[in-house]
């Protein structure tokens, strides 16, 4: 019999100091069954560093061609699509062309630098492609701060992030290894 996603409760407070925006989203959030807690907390990140009250999850790791949050215009048009991990090139090629700006938040330490070795050619005739890092050891502390019902504040100043559960606080410095133009 298949597992079920496990639900999570969160509260996502995100103060911004580099876009001016300062919003409290409530989100339900399916963590599927194959779904690590340093991925789930990737994807709160990533939803804080792109925040707007267009912004969705998706379905993520349960459909192929979604990918785990985006944008829409109110005339249904992708807008942003934002995927985490390290997809393939033929993915990023199709995602860079069903949307009008990609944002992929890679994480893995040398799996990751790996990844972006093999795939970073292929992906500079892409205007609208931004690639961001996040290093193992953050990722690392963003997963101990993951529990079922949370309330997450998260800081942006300066492209340096603090989150903070609780007591609990995790720095992440995301990496721009390349931009969108």
């Amino acid at each position: 019999m298949a597992q079920k996603s496990t639900i999570y409760k969160v509260e996502l407070s995100v103060s911004d100091m580099d876009r001016h925006y300062y919003e409290t989203h409530k989100l339900t959030v399916a963590r599927h069954p194959s779904e690590t807690d340093e991925r789930l907390m990737v994807r709160l990140l990533a939803f804080a560093l792109n925040a707007n009250e267009h912004l969705e999850m998706t379905k993520g790791l349960s459909t192929d061609d979604e990918p785990d949050i985006w944008q829409k215009s109110l005339s249904d048009e992708l807008e942003l699509w934002v995927a985490l991990g390290l997809p393939s090139e033929k993915v990023v090629r199709q995602s860079c062309g069903k949307s009008g700006k990609v944002i992929i938040y890679c994480y893995g330490g040398r799996t990751a630098q790996a990844w972006w070795e093999k795939i970073k050619n292929s992906t500079t005739r892409f205007d609208n492609l931004q690639v961001i890092n996040l290093s193992e050891k953050d990722t690392s502390e963003l997963a101990k701060l993951a529990s079922r019902s949370m309330k997450l504040q998260i800081n942006i100043q300066d492209g340096e992030v603090m989150v903070s559960v609780d007591d609990n606080i995790a720095y992440v410095t995301p990496v721009e290894w390349k931009s969108a133009d």
